[in-house]
């Protein structure tokens, strides 16, 4: 059984071990495949394992040895599941194995905003406490979130452990979510999206892309959001209308925007958001935690154990 690793260095830098796979098949490992290489490097395969390279309905017609393929993500749209459907290859992905690295990261960069720990560390590391008339010094807003109300559109594992989190830090909290209001755990709210959107100091996106949810944060609704709201996206890039979000910046009608997903990534060093006054972006890592990782890869190799032992797991096709 040939394995075939597309794309592998996003899950696995060098700090992971590969010895699931390896006891699974013959094993082969690109960091990185493009386009012109798919087809020269997957043609003898009948396991191809993938991140983020594309595998289009036109690679899997061209592939006849192919059996299964294996997304090393919980998002499977990299791959055109109906022409896998059609020729029997089965598509698995990796669900809920980021939920708490991606809850803690949303943390990180609240806190950053709010309390802003690195400036002041690296403002004392040239001297400016050491300078200071009085036994304190600081030269920005410091916030309290406790009493605050955090809005969450999205209710899902992430979204739920934000919530958790939010309503530990004495939070209220405005849910948008499909859940009936009883089922909730006490201190989350359900409300519609304009009642989130009005009513919240920090809002945090947490729904799947949909053609409903698509800049689902765009000029209109920002217009609705308090003056000086908090807006955090570790969701998918294209939640977010990113020129309105930078216009929202540079007004001050938001008085942050912390992102760790963009529309296009990496992204032109245009995208109006890297420059924007008060933007936080981090380059896709809220996911990238070992522990995460680790689990991700054991996740994989379960996938495709299971698989050729007949009883398929995460199956999406």
């Amino acid at each position: 059984m040939k394995i075939t690793v597309l794309d592998g260095y996003g899950l696995n830098p060098g700090d992971l071990s590969w010895k699931g796979f390896e006891e699974l098949g013959d094993l082969k490992i690109y960091d990185r495949t493009t386009p012109s290489e798919l087809f020269e490097r997957a043609k003898d395969s009948e396991i191809l394992i993938t991140n983020k390279t594309v595998i289009d309905s036109g690679t899997i017609e061209a592939l006849p040895k192919l059996k299964y393929i294996g997304v090393l993500a919980t998002g499977y749209n990299v791959v055109d599941t109906e022409a896998a459907r059609k020729r029997g290859v089965v598509v698995t992905n990796i669900p809920a194995y980021s939920t708490m690295s991606v809850a803690q990261m949303v943390f990180a960069m609240l806190l950053t905003v709010t309390n802003k720990v690195e400036h002041y560390a690296l403002a004392n590391n040239r001297g400016a406490w050491a300078d200071s008339k009085d036994f304190c010094w600081w030269d920005t807003p410091l916030t309290e979130l406790s009493g605050k109300t955090f809005g969450i559109i999205g209710l899902g594992n992430i979204g739920m452990a934000v919530a958790r989190i939010a309503v530990a830090f004495g939070m209220k909290v405005l849910a948008v979510t499909s859940k009936e209001p009883e089922n909730l755990p006490d201190g989350i709210n359900k409300a519609g999206i304009e009642t989130v959107l009005k009513g919240s100091d920090v809002i945090s996106l947490h729904c799947p892309l949909t053609a409903e949810t698509f800049h689902i944060i765009n000029q209109e609704n920002l217009e609705l959001i308090k003056d000086g709201a908090i807006l955090i996206n570790t969701g998918r890039g294209p939640l977010v209308d990113e020129e309105a979000v930078a216009d929202a910046l540079n007004s001050g009608k938001l008085s942050a925007f912390c992102g760790d997903v963009l529309s296009t990534e990496p992204p032109s060093k245009e995208n109006p958001l890297l420059n924007a006054p008060n933007s936080y972006i981090t380059p896709h890592i809220a996911w990238a935690t070992k522990e995460a990782r680790e689990r991700l890869m054991g996740i994989a190799v379960e996938n495709l154990s299971s698989y050729l032992k007949g009883t398929p797991v995460n199956s999406v096709v």
